[in-house]
């Protein structure tokens, strides 16, 4: 059995809007927010885990990766459907939930309920550990290879270890700030992998920050490597895209990055690739980025439904 499929989530929820709805070119209504839960301190975990950590919560495993590539082990969470736990023969659809600058793998869960998302939809939610690492490979210092990491390393153990479907279009990633960027970037580098994408007030243009949030530690000062900076941006990557990935693009009217979302979404226009870009009212703040990810959730949802009918 395969998570989702239209007749058992049928009765497990009713999306907050329609499929016509996730699809929409600019504008919709934001979901109500789900309630926050209590922030918490990230657990410890012990070096090359060889068994998930439970929480509290059984639907919630921290799992320690070890990356051969940067010879070091990286935490990452693993938020599982309760579906997943009743039926031990169904196969679920995978987002890669990536947290912003100065944050962990534990982030998103402190401000907000994944379970119930994972449960609204049938997905496995992972959230990686990315250590303000952009999520790319650094060409500067060898223990900061997040491309790696995340595509490879962290997806194989993934698929080796839980009951997902291992194909493109029931494989997402979307984050925020760094890591709108970092899904952007990895998902548009490796199509093959990753069938959906989506950023939340993404910081979507390096070359526009310059030498803060610790890129240069990762690329070098910008003044001296002004190309490896235009390189590795998401937005010089549009020129190289094709119409065969689901792309969804948010971010708030009055964010600090807004700038550069507008003139992506006009990159993406002129290149004629299909994309979902909403702006509403909103700051670079969790209180814009938990009803963001209401709306990436049930974008990805209605993209793979219609995959599924054959209507994509």
């Amino acid at each position: 059995m395969r998570y989702p499929t239209i007749k058992i989530l049928a009765v497990l929820t009713i999306l907050s809007f329609s499929c016509m709805g996730c699809r929409a070119g600019n504008s919709s209504s934001p979901a109500s927010e789900p309630k926050v839960k209590t922030t918490k301190k990230a657990p410890k975990t012990t070096h090359n885990t060889a068994k998930p950590l439970t929480l509290s919560n059984s639907q919630l495993q921290v799992i320690e990766v070890r990356s051969e590539k940067m010879g070091r082990s990286i935490s990452n969470l693993v938020v599982l459907p309760e579906q997943y736990l009743n039926d031990s023969t169904a196969t679920f659809a995978v987002v890669y939930l990536l947290h912003g600058y100065s944050d962990n793998f534990m982030a998103w869960q402190n401000h907000v309920d994944l379970t119930k998302h994972a449960n609204k939809r049938g997905f496995i939610i992972v959230c990686p550990d990315g250590q303000d690492s952009w999520y790319f490979d650094s060409p500067i210092d060898p223990t900061f290879q997040f491309e790696t990491y995340v595509t490879q390393e962290l997806r194989s153990y993934v698929e080796s270890h839980y009951r997902t479907i291992n194909d493109r279009e029931h494989r997402a990633i979307t984050g925020l700030s760094m890591g709108g960027h970092g899904a952007l970037w990895l998902a548009w580098r490796h199509p093959d992998i990753y069938g959906m994408c989506g950023s939340m007030s993404g910081g979507v243009d390096i070359t526009t920050i310059k030498d803060h949030y610790k890129i240069d530690k990762r690329l070098g000062k910008y003044a001296a490597n002004e190309a490896l900076w235009k390189s590795h941006s998401v937005m010089n990557l549009v020129p190289t895209l094709k119409n065969d990935q689901f792309i969804i693009i948010d971010d708030g009217t009055s964010d600090i990055f807004i700038k550069d979302n507008r003139a992506l979404h006009a990159a993406l226009q002129q290149h004629k690739i299909k994309h979902d870009y909403r702006e509403r009212p909103g700051r670079h703040s969790w209180d814009y980025w938990t009803k963001s990810l209401e709306n990436h959730l049930t974008a990805f949802f209605c993209h793979i439904q219609m995959v599924e009918m054959g209507d994509c």
